[in-house]
């Protein structure tokens, strides 16, 4: 929504009706499979019945009792009837109770057409017909909580034993199957796993080499750059890992910080590196004797 349609959305304040604000009301928590069967139930049916038996010095006892019309709704699933509820009382928290009362069809087709039906009506009016239709009340405020249990019986026990087994079932079944369905046949050897071995082997297993010869390959490598990796090692040796690791010992250093973490260098030794007032002598020595022929 834009900013201008924002704008445009008119806010109409409604006025709630505090009437019933002072009147106690319980907040009761039921098993589901009561709340399936109230929902089932028409609004003009005895769902239950409510006993309180106070006994002096002693907490009050609330039991709940489900009616046989309930129970009639569908024969054949089986619950406990009887239940006892656990009263709590509310004491820091202000907890309450609203209802909200929508215009039926007739009232709201009534209004529209009054409305299309005044030509020189002000806005005023139109608006202040809208929170007539709908209606906010307080219903009361909630003192207790009761969470309703039931009595484990032999027909609870069973009715857990029932929703035990369904969550137990799996997900997934075996079924046959009555049409053919895109399938793919295992292969014994994959193509790439082919290709792979045949390269491998055209290359032939690697021999070790001189260890001498193996240096001068490295010393010729490290002419070029100053540091190398064991993976490039292995392609120009043409060498087992293991056995250029053994090497690579004798005459280099391993990195083990930044900026060249996890690379060979030669060490100290070995190096032969030209320094930069070497470099420029060299070069101030090829540009004379360019210009002198």
């Amino acid at each position: 929504m834009s900013k201008d349609d924002k704008e445009k959305v008119q806010i109409i304040d409604k006025e709630l009706d505090l009437s019933n604000a002072g009147r106690g009301v319980w907040l009761v928590k039921v098993p589901k499979y009561i709340a399936q069967k109230w929902e089932k139930a028409p609004s003009n049916m005895d769902v239950g019945k409510l006993r309180i038996s106070k006994t002096p010095g002693q907490k009050a006892q609330v039991s709940l009792s489900l009616t046989q019309a309930v129970l009639a709704l569908d024969p054949d699933e089986k619950i406990p009837t009887e239940h006892v509820l656990d009263v709590s009382q509310v004491t820091k928290q202000t907890l309450g109770v609203f209802s909200h009362m929508a215009p039926t069809e007739s009232a709201a087709a009534s209004s529209a057409a009054s409305s299309n039906g005044k030509e020189n009506g002000s806005s005023a009016s139109t608006a202040s017909a809208t929170p007539d239709s709908e209606k906010l009340y307080m219903e009361g405020r909630i003192v207790q909580k009761l969470e309703c249990r039931p009595i484990a019986d032999t027909c609870y026990m069973k009715l857990k034993l029932e929703s035990i087994r369904k969550a137990s079932e799996p997900q997934r079944r075996v079924q046959p199957i009555d049409k053919i369905v895109q399938n793919f046949k295992p292969v014994k050897d994959h193509a790439h796993n082919i290709e792979y071995r045949e390269r491998k082997k055209a290359e032939g297993k690697k021999a070790r080499d001189d260890k001498n010869a193996v240096m001068d390959m490295l010393f010729h490598a490290f002419e070029k750059h100053q540091y190398y990796n064991i993976k490039d090692l292995v392609k120009i040796t043409n060498q087992p890992i293991s056995y250029l690791k053994e090497i690579l010992k004798d005459v280099c250093d391993y990195n083990m910080k930044n900026p060249h973490k996890n690379m060979w260098e030669l060490k100290k030794e070995y190096r032969h590196y030209k320094t930069e007032e070497q470099k420029d002598e060299e070069k101030a020595k090829s540009d004379g004797s360019s210009d002198s022929e």
